[in-house]
């Protein structure tokens, strides 16, 4: 049974140069590396905290938000926000053992992944992450459950996933990303957090490097972490990730190719070539984040890194962004013998994507209704992604798709402007915490997925007025 809420020794000081949702974020983790919060433990409401600090609940709720992103809290629907379960390996890092947190679940690229505040009514969420999941196809979704709801449970449910639905996404992946796959090359997973687990658990052991984009997907960085892996940031460029100068050591390289989180570029042909040359010299296992591929605009596409050379890649997908991140099902793409090796690790974790979710999500597929639910979505993504284009001009970077963008500013500015913006009610994320290391580069990465167009304008107008 979860323990009730604490008091919390907690305090901000409003004189220092930090953020005050910041300095709080650094204290309640703190409050956990030492035990003074412990896992299953309730935090105080955003109201009650707000009310100890004395400070506006839009700073308890950032803080927490950040907090449930990084995986060290969860939100329990109906009841509050709890320590989330984690263990806390050593990483070495600049010769010190730092403890870092190990959600139990994956999670998806941005800043919030579904932890909801106790009223967020005038609140415009401009951070990326998120999808729009308010206009869907009522009928069909209900019709995918209905269906889902009539098969009988599986006793013995494959670790790689139903064949139907193994199936469906061969196909599915044929037509949209033009990947020559069967069945037999796709796992389902519970998303793109679960996939890294997979590959993380059946590829690395403790001392083994790491690279992640820097800055980059912070969850990637998490889960090799948690398997003991030197992590090795891997700088980016405006087109994505720097191929010259690549260690020749790294066992994995996870990179996100068709819109790099969160510079936005997309890797060019000949630079994939590159990487994938030099995966091959190396025997490094390329991990393709197939983040934001399904969302592009005024540009052709480019071919997945796994189309161009399937043995040297792991793609991973989900429909977190096209659909729900609600509905706990992605995909993993590898040639055969991967992925029976990599059931073999999910058997041996007892890992499951939800059988009924799978067989929801095959019906959405055999029935076209994602298809139609995909075209519609990008179009609405096309729309809201023009207002940004619009309001900000040639501030904005990244923009050809995906569903955030990026602005680049002096240091300095950034977290005033966060600050100013938040005061009135419009929430944005900075680059800073994309970086694992130094931060070379400074600015806001705007997200326009989960506020609605009129909200984009409005939240939008603000930011540009602030910039000035």
């Amino acid at each position: 049974m979860p323990r009730p809420s604490v008091d919390l020794p907690v305090s901000v000081d409003r004189e220092a140069g930090t953020a005050l949702a910041v300095q709080l974020g650094d204290s309640l983790r703190d409050a956990m590396r030492g035990g003074a919060l412990t896992s299953g433990e309730r935090l105080p409401s955003t109201r009650a905290l707000a009310r100890q600090l004395a400070v506006s609940r839009t700073v308890v709720t950032e803080a927490y938000q950040q907090l449930y992103a990084e995986g060290w809290v969860e939100g329990r629907h109906g009841s509050g926000t709890y320590v989330a379960e984690m263990t806390f390996p050593a990483v070495e890092e600049k010769g010190l053992r730092a403890p870092v947190p190990v959600p139990l679940e994956g999670g998806d690229h941005g800043g919030w992944n579904g932890y909801r505040s106790e009223s967020g009514q005038g609140v415009i969420d401009l951070r990326p992450g998120r999808p729009w999941v308010h206009d869907y196809d009522r009928t069909a979704w209900r019709r995918a459950w209905r269906r889902a709801a009539d098969l009988p449970p599986v006793s013995d449910p494959d670790p790689r996933g139903l064949p139907r639905l193994r199936a469906a996404l061969a196909e599915h992946l044929r037509r949209t990303r033009a990947i020559p796959v069967g069945p037999e090359n796709v796992m389902v997973t519970r998303g793109t957090g679960n996939g890294l687990g997979l590959v993380a658990a059946t590829f690395l052991r403790p001392g083994d490097r790491a690279g992640v984009e820097e800055p980059g997907y912070r969850v990637a960085r998490n889960v090799f972490a948690g398997r003991g892996a030197e992590i090795v940031p891997c700088p980016v460029d405006e087109d994505g990730v720097v191929v010259d100068g690549l260690p020749g050591d790294l066992r994995v390289l996870h990179t996100t190719p068709a819109h790099q989180y969160p510079l936005g570029g997309r890797l060019p042909i000949p630079r994939r070539e590159r990487l994938l040359a030099w995966a091959r010299r190396t025997g490094a296992i390329v991990v393709e984040d197939d983040y934001d591929a399904e969302f592009r605009y005024d540009v052709a596409p480019l071919p997945a890194l796994y189309g161009l050379d399937p043995a040297s890649v792991v793609l991973l997908g989900s429909l977190s962004k096209i659909l729900t991140p609600d509905i706990g099902v992605g995909w993993l793409v590898a040639r055969q013998s991967l992925v029976e090796t990599l059931a073999v690790t999910r058997d041996a974790l007892a890992d499951r994507t939800s059988g009924p979710a799978q067989q929801a999500v095959a019906v959405l597929l055999e029935k076209g209704d994602l298809d139609r639910h995909l075209r519609r979505t990008r179009l609405e993504y096309a729309r809201r992604r023009a207002v940004v284009v619009e309001i900000l001009g040639s501030r904005v970077t990244g923009d050809t798709a995906g569903l955030h963008v990026m602005v680049e500013l002096p240091e300095h500015a950034v977290a005033p402007l966060v600050e100013a913006a938040r005061a009135r009610g419009v929430l944005l994320d900075s680059m800073a915490r994309h970086y694992h290391g130094p931060r070379l580069r400074h600015g806001l990465v705007i997200g326009y997925g989960s506020a609605s167009r009129a909200d984009v304008r409005r939240g939008v107008s603000v930011v540009a007025e602030l910039i000035g």
